[in-house]
């Protein structure tokens, strides 16, 4: 059997004659930069997700580099984030020639650790990243309390979040000071291509994106400030207009296949609960967690990934992959053990969550359309190997 790590064929096929008209729509009106679409996109998002304020950018990558230059991160300057997530967090901090402060993780959500976070601020830190990573939220209240306590902006890398909701019913991304978000086609809400979100409750700060997205430019040829090309593309705005009503569909699909598979793994003796976080004879296994899941907050856990531990995880890759499950390693390397961080000067040792993490996590196949003779034979799978 062949289960791949994400196929979206499926998706297109069920959405087919929406997304081709769609598309065409955008092709006679010859108005493919900004305009009605991506006004319309904007509207949508902010019901969606109740704030004041959504622009469409060009990615998640921009969106994150467009909300620190919005808060006028320069050289001198720290921003805390996360050492375990995707490269982006840190690396739009860098392209500013600020300083990256790395903290460790949470080893049950993979999310960032407030306590660490608040031993790390120093009267240089102009900003927090605490990132949503794999579709969960971070403790964002803990977070967003002590920012403010010491003056600090808190940009929530969402990306892999949309959607996902905080314990009390806030969405990510609508918390903080901006929210960032990604329409890369392998997240929960994907666009054909490149595609990013900002969000904002700060009307200030709305004004200062909103100018910052187009050269700094206002009115347009008239620049009192630097910005960048940030701008969505109507012909991605129309892909994502069209896919945002089955967001919440989707994301519950792939809440009910983490949830079999968490069953199906415990029953395979594999592991005993989710949420551990080391390894003995009953948790061969770790499996992920949701926290703080409250009755009547949906999509708490989105699931963009369902990311599971082993210890042998390279030869448990390979040998996933000999039996056509797909797999992904996110990541391999933390940040302070990255070749272009090396002037921080971290070691490995320095940070054991999240280098534990990136040793022992791969990614298992969890998107909606998966049957459950697939997600049966993932496990399988995984019982062959501890067998062998």
């Amino acid at each position: 059997m062949r289960v791949p790590l994400l196929d979206l064929k499926p998706q297109y096929q069920s959405l087919k004659k929406e997304l081709d008209e769609a598309i065409i729509k955008v092709a006679e009106s010859q108005h493919f930069i900004l305009g009605p679409e991506v006004s319309a996109m904007e509207k949508e998002f902010c019901d969606y997700l109740n704030c004041k304020h959504a622009l469409g950018v060009s990615s998640g990558t921009d969106a994150l580099l467009l909300a620190l230059m919005a808060i006028d991160v320069k050289p001198g300057d720290e921003v805390i984030v996360p050492t375990y997530s995707f490269f982006a967090s840190a690396g739009v901090i860098a392209r500013l020639f600020a300083t990256p402060v790395f903290v460790e993780n949470d080893p049950v959500t993979f999310n960032i650790d407030p306590k660490d976070f608040e031993k790390k601020i120093t009267s240089k830190t102009k900003a927090v990243i605490p990132v949503h990573l794999y579709g969960q939220s971070a403790d964002i209240e803990e977070i967003v309390s002590i920012a403010k306590a010491h003056n600090i902006i808190v940009v929530e890398d969402a990306a892999q979040a949309i959607g996902a909701q905080y314990k009390d019913g806030r969405f990510v991304g609508t918390i903080g000071d901006i929210g960032c978000f990604s329409f890369f086609p392998s997240k929960n809400l994907g666009c054909f291509g490149d595609g990013g979100l900002v969000t904002t409750n700060n009307d200030e700060l709305a004004k200062i994106l909103t100018i910052k997205r187009v050269h700094g430019g206002e009115p347009k040829y008239y620049h009192k400030v630097i910005g960048g090309n940030f701008r969505i593309d109507a012909l991605q705005a129309a892909v994502i207009r069209v896919k945002l009503p089955h967001l919440d569909k989707w994301s519950e699909k792939r809440r009910q296949n983490a949830k079999r598979y968490t069953q199906l793994f415990i029953d395979a003796g594999l592991a005993q609960e989710p949420g551990k976080t080391k390894f003995d004879g009953k948790n061969k296994v770790l499996l992920p967690a949701a926290i703080y899941e409250k009755s009547g907050v949906k999509n708490y856990h989105i699931y963009n990934q369902y990311i599971v531990r082993v210890e042998q995880r390279d030869a448990m890759r390979e040998f996933l992959t000999k039996n056509e499950i797909g797999t992904e390693i996110y990541y391999p390397v933390p940040f302070h053990l990255q070749e272009c961080f090396k002037y921080l000067g971290h070691k490995k040792g320095d940070f054991p969550i999240s280098e534990f993490s990136a040793d022992t996590s791969i990614a298992l196949p969890i998107y909606p359309e998966l049957s459950d003779e697939q997600l049966i034979y993932v496990v399988e799978t995984f019982k062959k190997f501890f067998n062998n």
